[in-house]
């Protein structure tokens, strides 16, 4: 018996049957023929402030959709299926507006024409925009009109310690994810415009890497020169939050002469800090908690500990109607498992810096015959690391089956399983195969095809008068809620940022 068949032996039915997941998940709204739409988010999706469910992202034309934490896998799919049917009927009745199925974006305008996230005249709400008109600023609109699916996952009875050494084994092994669900090896030419990209021309419409399997996830996507002089080791929560708290706090010199204000006192960012606020820290899982109101992120970590962990590096799969699917999400539960069964020896900065490379190797590369990453300081096969990772999952499916019912987790490994030995099944290969196929190599063509046939897929589905009421309600609410929260404002924005900011906020209470 493994140490990891020996482990999960000491999960309970009753801890098994206690995980719960949620998603949310980034999708730009387009026009029919593939630009990016440049109206405001819609008023009848209610406020982007105060919505539990949708909001948006970076952009006014990103939406973000949000669950709520659920017991099954396919409770989360099927909120998620939900959302996107009032989205998908707000849309309809408001012109012809579509949800975009890629990661990697449609037709982009110029910079200045990328439409920034507004939430209203409420501190926070102003904080909000003033937060991405710094991510604006420090690496371009363009990287942050990337969408993705965040799968946040907890499990009763962990401590800070047992979600940490989960988070350094998925960091390790994370690349697994990248080749199994990655779906992003090409681009539209415009996201690149005027950039050194390093990618190959498939035609004058699309660029690509032959073998990539997620151009979001490689140098291409949400990468930052600044934060690649951060060594962030996840060995502890408190080292983790020394790391954080630094890069919070530091003025950085390029950042310095952007400035926090322009001359005629127009913001330009939140601070000058390597980080302006947590959430600007990129990275494939994090440890989260959720806050109370104007609580900062890491405060509430060092205080209460942690509560759960945001997976960060899956694409938007355009095969599937709302962008990942049940066994998706099921070999993800897998997967976190056994990351948390496994045995996780502390991070080195060596080590740090052999992840980030492995990560691009396989973003790029990923599905090249012989294609080696680093593991322990000496370079192995992908291929053979993947699958001793699979093989290893496979008494987790089967017990998870056997707590919760039925072969769905067995079948999500299997499916895993039959990837790695078919890699032109995998959902990148697809995508390519498609673009050639169907498309004459035209990335935009492929993804319009693949938005409309999500879009009548999901306006097929039943929907009652008491689900689009309840949505009708809720978007009522939030709009009702964002009123209240920039009626009861009182003090001066400047004076609200920098108590926001204030170090000592990102302390923990001293207990006498």
């Amino acid at each position: 018996m493994t140490r990891i068949d020996e482990r999960l032996r000491t999960l309970s039915p009753e801890r098994l049957k206690g995980i719960r997941r949620g998603i949310e998940k980034e999708s730009l709204r387009v026009l029919p023929d593939g630009h990016l739409a440049l109206t405001p988010h819609p008023v009848a999706l209610g406020s982007a402030l105060a919505s539990p469910s949708i909001t948006t992202d970076f952009s006014e034309s990103q939406i973000e959709l949000v669950t709520g934490a659920h017991t099954s896998a396919q409770g989360a799919i099927a909120e998620l299926t939900q959302i996107h049917q009032f989205v998908y009927r707000s849309l309809a009745q408001a012109g012809d507006e579509q949800l975009w199925v890629s990661s990697m974006p449609s037709i982009l305008p110029d910079d200045g024409g990328i439409p920034i996230g507004r939430y209203g005249s409420s501190n926070v709400g102003q904080a909000k925009s003033v937060y991405r008109i710094g991510l604006a600023n420090r690496y371009g609109p363009r990287m942050q009109t990337i969408s993705g699916i965040h799968y946040n996952w907890s499990l009763p009875g962990m401590s800070n310690a047992d979600y940490f050494s989960l988070i350094r084994n998925f960091r390790r092994q994370s690349f697994l994810l990248l080749l199994l669900f990655g779906a992003s090896p090409a681009v539209c030419p415009s996201f690149v415009a005027g950039q050194q990209h390093g990618l190959d021309t498939l035609s004058d419409r699309t660029l690509y890497l032959p073998y990539a399997t997620s151009l979001r996830m490689g140098r291409l996507g949400y990468q930052s020169d600044a934060q690649s002089s951060l060594s962030v080791s996840y060995n502890d929560l408190e080292g983790y939050g020394a790391s954080l708290q630094d890069a919070l706090t530091r003025s950085y010199p390029p950042y310095q002469t952007i400035g926090v204000q322009g001359p005629k006192g127009d913001y330009r960012q939140l601070s000058t800090s390597l980080l302006q606020i947590e959430n600007e820290f990129y990275g494939t899982i994090r440890p989260k908690r959720v806050i109370f109101p104007g609580e900062r992120p890491l405060h509430a970590l060092r205080e209460r500990g942690v509560e759960y962990v945001e997976v960060r590096c899956m694409d938007l799969n355009p095969f599937l109607p709302v962008g990942i699917d049940d066994g998706t999400a099921r070999f993800l539960d897998t997967f976190l498992l056994h990351c948390l069964l496994l045995d996780s020896p502390p991070d080195t900065p060596t080590e740090i810096a052999a992840l980030a490379r492995n990560q691009h190797r396989t973003a790029s590369r990923g599905r090249e015959p012989g294609l080696t990453l680093e593991r322990q300081g000496q370079e192995v096969l992908l291929m053979d690391w993947a699958r001793e990772i699979v093989q290893q999952c496979e008494p987790i499916a089967r017990a998870l089956d056997n707590n919760l019912g039925g072969q769905s987790h067995q079948q999500a490994w299997q499916a895993a399983l039959d990837g790695l030995n078919d890699l032109e099944t995998l959902p990148s290969a697809r995508v390519l195969q498609a673009l050639v196929r169907d498309h004459g190599k035209n990335y935009v063509d492929f993804v319009r095809q693949q938005s409309t046939q999500a879009q009548q897929t999901v306006l097929a589905a039943d929907w009652s008068p008491e689900e689009q009421s309840h949505f009708e309600q809720m978007a009522s609410e939030s709009i009702q809620e964002q009123a209240r929260i920039e009626a009861a404002d009182t003090m001066p924005f400047e004076i609200y940022r920098q108590e926001y900011l204030a170090s000592r906020r990102l302390d923990v209470a001293r207990k006498a």
